[in-house]
């Protein structure tokens, strides 16, 4: 790598005091090969050790273990980075000090605090389902580490002669469930029963059309109703033309599917479950499954906290975008969930933690922060952002932007990008202002964490999305992201800050890289990410509004993934009935007790919708703004939606309803015979005085008398 040692130890005093390069003195160039002692120097000192390689980190750790007197790693972690494909191995490699000291800080912050674990148990019982050839040559691979089960496609393939595994035959089959926990249920139409079937090969021989062969399976298409099979099958029993199609099920801890299509054609299938369509996916499949016993462990990717979430109130719909956007189908809805006797029903949604992938797309388009990601959480991830830009910015380095990769994909063609850029002329390579950020998945991180990037002195933000991402989750976060970059703009802020993405190639991603610069904040911002969504938000949109070059009054946003917004209320079609506000989650809408009033506050809202569902007479709208009038403070005040004036009782002037209550009323009832003539005033009267009326004149028809 072309280092600059002395702008390298400058950069590391300057950004993380002037102890941070005291003992680099010199820059190792073959550190793990010829100057292999300098790490066991290292090792023994004791201190905290950071390693600037990971290629070579196992031969490390073997000289640490090797290594008299160094620290065993249980008393001393060694930590290691990469600064050579995403930083030392660019064109620009030579001015890339800044961002490798800030590498440097992100790789010395403390590992994220636990979450809680989801645990799996499998004891091997397997279930093999395809054609019968594919099927027995995996049952042949896997039979001495797992109890095997066949479900066969009826027809497709001879059976061995031996029967050494349970074998079914199904249509229409069905899977469910995860590892150690599937469901798989199928239709059994065939007259021949596989489980009963000896193999004796009597019905082959009987059967005059053929329809018979070593699938055992009867080809109905064939069969002529002749019967000779049954006869030569009565010890058996296995052959019956008069059994109805059979639903069956079973149990099973893990599923190999053969099929051509998968059966379950999710972006994220359940774990356990494995397609292969063709060899080189069942060997691979193949390697997984014989590993797949015992007991396992991954960590519960989100927290949820149900009274934040505009899913439902009551049975009504609101917002569903975590539902939507789930590949793994992992999020259901629960709005049928009865609450207290006399309150709100506060059933919201179900996340099945075992179906749970850890995309954490979720809590990208959740509004109100209800699902929030969990490994890490928002507030650890906001420390290694500014971490990261602070470190970068106090070494001297201008314009970052910031790129989110994945662990995985991500992260193989970032590595990539690297390597090209050493070898071939003609690619750049990760430029000195791009700050690389891992994720466990790109989806995970949202607009509090990308417009905090923002305010913390990125340029732009940048989220790589490869082939591992599923087609929904590229559209949420492009949602989001023209939610966010409207308030940018509107705020003044010039150039494109947040980009997604889509590259499969080295050279898509170089190209991607060599954006210009887009407008930062004159100042950064000091607070701190909280794991409250909203909170954060609010906390970042006030330090932009500080920054701004124009405050218009309003900003317009897009009517999907837009968070903020406002409500427009028909007064001609609204009852005053107040259900909306016990309705909202977020209490964005209040009543008065003292006047008849529909209030807002518009910061609160998170246009979920459950108003507008909620409302009988449809007179809710949602409109999708950030409102920046009187400075902001307009959208954290209270105002009146809607006011009206009681309507007071015909008889003793005592207010009781509302105008278009009553007019509703006299609509639906104004017809009856007990409300004709005088009567008809009755229902311009309070409780009290309908009594009195009622009986004040006995010869008037009563409702118990109709």
């Amino acid at each position: 790598m072309p280092l600059d040692g002395p702008a390298l130890k400058t950069a590391l005093k300057a950004a993380l005091g002037p102890e941070a390069g005291a003992g680099l003195e010199t820059v190792h160039t073959l550190l793990c090969r010829r100057e292999a002692a300098a790490f066991q120097r290292a090792a023994k000192s004791g201190d905290d050790l950071l390693v600037a390689c990971t290629q070579e980190s196992r031969l490390f750790l073997q000289l640490n273990e090797q290594t008299e007197g160094a620290l065993p790693l249980s008393e001393r972690p060694i930590r290691f980075v990469n600064i050579r494909e995403t930083g030392g191995w660019s064109k620009d490699g030579l001015q890339a000090s800044p961002k490798i000291a800030a590498l440097l800080a992100l790789a010395q912050l403390p590992d994220a605090a636990p979450v809680p674990t989801v645990s799996y148990r499998s004891q091997g019982r397997a279930l093999i389902i395809g054609d019968a050839e594919r099927a027995a040559r995996a049952a042949e691979m896997l039979a001495d580490k797992l109890d095997l089960s066949l479900l066969l496609h009826p027809g497709q393939g001879a059976l061995p002669q031996t029967r050494t595994l349970p074998v079914f035959a199904g249509e229409q089959v069905q899977i469910s469930g995860w590892l150690g926990a599937f469901e798989v249920s199928w239709t059994q139409r065939n007259p021949i029963d596989l489980d009963l079937c000896t193999r004796c090969n009597a019905c082959v021989e009987a059967c005059p059309e053929g329809a018979i062969d070593f699938s055992y399976q009867v080809d109905l298409s064939k069969c002529r109703s002749h019967r000779d099979c049954v006869k030569v099958c009565a010890a058996a029993g296995a052959i019956d033309f008069d059994r109805l199609p059979q639903s069956r099920s079973e149990s099973f801890d893990l599923v190999l599917d053969l099929s051509r299509a998968p059966l379950i054609s999710l972006h994220q299938p359940p774990q356990g479950y494995f397609h292969a369509g063709d060899d080189a996916q069942l060997m691979a499949a193949v390697l997984q499954l014989r590993e797949a016993v015992g007991e396992f462990e991954k960590p519960k990717f989100f927290n949820y906290k149900q009274k934040l979430c505009a899913h439902s109130r009551n049975e009504q719909i609101g917002c569903t975008a975590c539902i939507d956007v789930c590949s793994a189908q992992a999020i259901r809805s629960d709005a049928s969930r009865k609450g207290k006797a006399g309150g709100p029903t506060l059933a919201g949604i179900i996340v099945e933690p075992h179906l749970c992938v850890g995309c954490g797309a979720c809590t990208t388009v959740c509004p109100s922060g209800a699902l929030q990601y969990a490994t890490p959480g928002p507030d650890a991830q906001g420390q290694r952002i500014r971490t990261l830009l602070s470190t970068y910015a106090r070494a001297g380095g201008k314009d970052a932007a910031l790129l989110i990769h994945s662990q995985g994909g991500g992260a193989k063609l970032v590595g990539e990008l690297g390597r090209a850029a050493r070898t071939r002329a003609a690619v750049q390579g990760v430029p000195a202002r791009v700050l690389p950020l891992d994720a466990w998945h790109t989806a995970s991180m949202g607009m509090e964490l990308w417009l905090s990037a923002i305010a913390y002195g990125a340029s732009q933000v940048w989220v790589l999305m490869t082939t591992e991402e599923a087609p929904d989750y590229r559209a949420a976060v492009r949602a989001q992201m023209a939610a966010a970059q409207a308030i940018l703009h509107g705020l003044g802020f010039k150039g494109q800050h947040l980009t997604l993405i889509e590259a499969t190639d080295l050279a898509a991603l170089d190209l991607a890289l060599q954006a210009q610069p887009a407008q930062s904040v004159p100042q950064v911002a000091s607070y701190r990410v909280l794991a409250d969504k909203r909170a954060t938000l609010e906390l970042c949109l006030d330090h932009l509004m500080t920054q701004a070059t124009q405050l218009p009054d309003e900003i317009a946003l897009p009517a999907l993934g837009s968070p903020f917004g406002t409500l427009q209320v028909d007064p001609d079609r609204c009852s005053m009935c107040l259900s909306c506000v016990s309705a909202c989650p977020a209490a964005a809408l209040a009543d008065n007790p003292d006047k008849l009033q529909l209030r807002f506050i518009e910061k609160n809202c998170v246009q979920c919708g459950l108003c507008a569902s909620t409302c009988p007479e449809r007179a809710i709208s949602l409109q999708p703004r950030f409102l920046l009038a009187d400075g902001g403070r307009l959208r954290k005040q209270m105002r009146v939606l809607n006011e009206v004036e009681p309507f007071c009782c015909v008889r003793c002037a005592k207010p009781f309803a509302t105008p278009k209550a009553i007019e509703l009323m006299l609509a639906k009832l104004g017809a009856h015979p007990m409300f004709q003539g005088a009567a008809a005033d009755r229902l311009k009267m309070c409780g009290d005085c309908r009594v009195i009326a009622m009986h004040s004149n006995p010869n008037e028809v009563r409702i118990d008398q109709l």
